[in-house]
C-alpha cells in the first residue's frame, strides 16, 4: 500500500511538472503535437528510472561513504549526460527504428531538469534514510509517468487550441502558458488524496 500511495503521490499530487515545475522547457516545448509529446514522456521514463538507480548507488556507495555530498550535482550531471549518451549508442546499434523515433528527444533528455530534480530527490532521501532502492525506483517510474501524463495531456490540449477560435494575442504561447496554469490547479484538487 506504500508504494501505490507514494505512486499516486508522485503522478497527480507532486506531478513534477504541474507541482513542482521541473522539465518546463520541453513541457512547452515538445508538447505542440501529441506523438512528440509521446515519445518524450516514454524516453524520459526510460532515462529517469536508469538515472535514478546509477544516482541512488553513487549517493550510498561513494558520495556518502566518502563523506563528500557536495559533489552531488556535478555527479549527477555527469551520470545522466553519459547514460543518455549510452542510451543513444545502444538505441542506434541495437533498434534503428526506435533510435530514428526518440532520436530527437534523447539530447533534449540531457538538459532536463526533472531528471536531475528527481535523481538530487532521491539522492537526499538516501542521506536521510527515507529511499530504499526500491522506493527510489518506484517513485522515479512514478514521477516519470506523471510527466507523461502531463506532457501528453497538455498535448492534447494545445492540438484542440489549434482548432479553437483564440483572440490574436493570445495565440501561441501565451494561451499555452493559460492552458498549463490551469492545468496546475486542476491537479492541486488531487493535494486531498495522499
Amino acid at each position: 500500500m506504500e508504494y501505490i500511495l507514494l505512486a499516486i503521490s508522485a503522478i497527480f499530487v507532486n506531478n513534477v511538472v504541474l507541482s513542482q515545475f521541473l522539465g518546463i522547457c520541453p513541457f512547452l516545448g515538445v508538447s505542440k503535437k501529441m506523438s512528440t509529446a509521446a515519445g518524450m514522456g516514454a524516453a524520459v521514463t526510460f532515462v529517469l528510472t536508469l538515472a535514478t538507480i546509477v544516482a541512488y548507488m553513487l549517493q550510498k556507495y561513494v558520495l556518502n561513504a566518502f563523506g563528500i555530498q557536495y559533489m552531488q550535482t556535478i555527479l549527477f550531471i555527469l551520470v545522466i549526460a553519459a547514460l543518455v549518451q549510452m542510451v543513444e549508442i545502444i538505441l542506434k546499434k541495437m533498434s534503428p527504428a526506435l533510435y530514428s523515433a526518440l532520436g530527437v528527444f534523447l539530447p533534449l533528455i540531457t538538459t532536463n531538469c526533472c531528471i536531475l530534480g528527481v535523481a538530487i530527490i532521491v539522492g537526499n532521501g538516501v542521506a536521510t534514510e527515507t529511499f530504499d532502492l526500491l522506493r527510489g525506483v518506484v517513485y522515479a517510474i512514478a514521477t516519470a509517468l506523471g510527466y507523461a501524463l502531463a506532457l501528453i495531456l497538455f498535448s492534447v490540449l494545445r492540438e484542440h487550441l489549434e482548432l479553437m477560435d483564440v483572440p490574436e494575442a493570445m495565440k501561441g504561447t501565451p494561451i499555452a502558458l493559460l492552458t498549463a496554469g490551469l492545468m496546475a490547479m486542476a491537479f492541486v484538487g488531487f493535494s486531498g488524496i495522499c
